[in-house]
């Protein structure tokens, strides 16, 4: 039988408990380190993501900046032409003569003026409307879109024209007031004389007429006077009795009130000619 010593069973038992206490303190350790290790992990994914937040935000500013550059370089920039010299013209009107603009009627020439526009010396023609109280400019190199007053033959036709029964247009107000519009603002004495000829009522109360329509009507009539008055040379009465006469307006009025006897139109016009 072999001897049982004290010692060497104390011996035995305190390397086993060392052991023990080894494994045990290694494996905390370990645990550690693993849950360090998760952590510096976990922070590192965190940057990396970050990072690349940020170099794809960069990425799309970048491509906005150059698709705005692209664009701007495509743009094509307008051409600046300098016109140093006014195409030069001679001018077909003289100082005091009548001319008619279309948008403004009859205006008399009242001198020439060179103007200063944009370093431009511009040689106009400077027109006064009486009936408007105003004055314009016509640059000579634009005079085509001036015209000279009719002769005594086109007053003529349009007083025969007035004399004519008006056309009945079963047209729209608005298409009709447009066309009309366009008529008076082409400035052609025979147009006029078609809308005045066309809007006349006459002295019939019964006929009822817009607003509109008696605007247009007293337009027209009224260039169309001013024209008559000073290519016949009358006065303005006269010339209104005249257009009256073809119109057969205010033929009563006449009946009432016994004038002078006022030679016809083809006889003042005999006399001209």
């Amino acid at each position: 039988m072999k001897k049982i010593s004290l010692k060497n069973i104390l011996t035995k038992t305190f390397k086993n408990k060392k052991k023990a206490n080894k494994k045990i303190k290694t494996n905390l350790k370990k645990k550690l380190l693993s849950k360090k290790i998760s952590k510096v992990k976990k922070s590192k994914i965190k940057e990396k993501k970050k990072k690349k937040e940020k170099k794809e935000a960069k990425v799309k500013i970048d491509k906005k900046i150059e698709n705005l550059r692209i664009a701007k370089n495509n743009e094509q920039k307008p051409e600046i032409k300098k016109i140093k010299i006014q195409g030069s013209e001679k001018r077909e009107y003289k100082i005091k003569e009548y001319v008619v603009y279309p948008k403004h009627g009859v205006g008399q020439i009242t001198e020439f003026k060179k103007i200063n526009i944009g370093g431009i010396e511009v040689e106009t023609y400077i027109l006064k409307f009486e009936k408007d109280k105003a004055n314009g400019m016509v640059p000579v190199n634009k005079q085509s879109h001036l015209r000279p007053l009719a002769t005594i033959n086109q007053i003529n036709k349009c007083i025969s024209i007035l004399k004519s029964k008006p056309k009945v247009k079963r047209s729209m107000w608005s298409r009709r007031a447009q066309e009309y519009e366009a008529k008076i603002s082409s400035g052609k004495i025979y147009d006029l004389a078609e809308v005045v000829k066309d809007l006349n009522k006459g002295d019939d109360i019964m006929i009822d007429q817009s607003y509109s329509e008696r605007q247009l009507f007293e337009k027209a009539y009224e260039r169309l006077l001013t024209e008559f008055q000073i290519v016949i040379g009358t006065n303005l009465e006269d010339a209104q009795k005249k257009i009256d006469k073809a119109l057969k307006r205010n033929l009563d009025k006449e009946v009432a009130k016994p004038t002078p006897k006022i030679e016809e139109t083809p006889e003042v016009i005999a006399e001209a000619e």
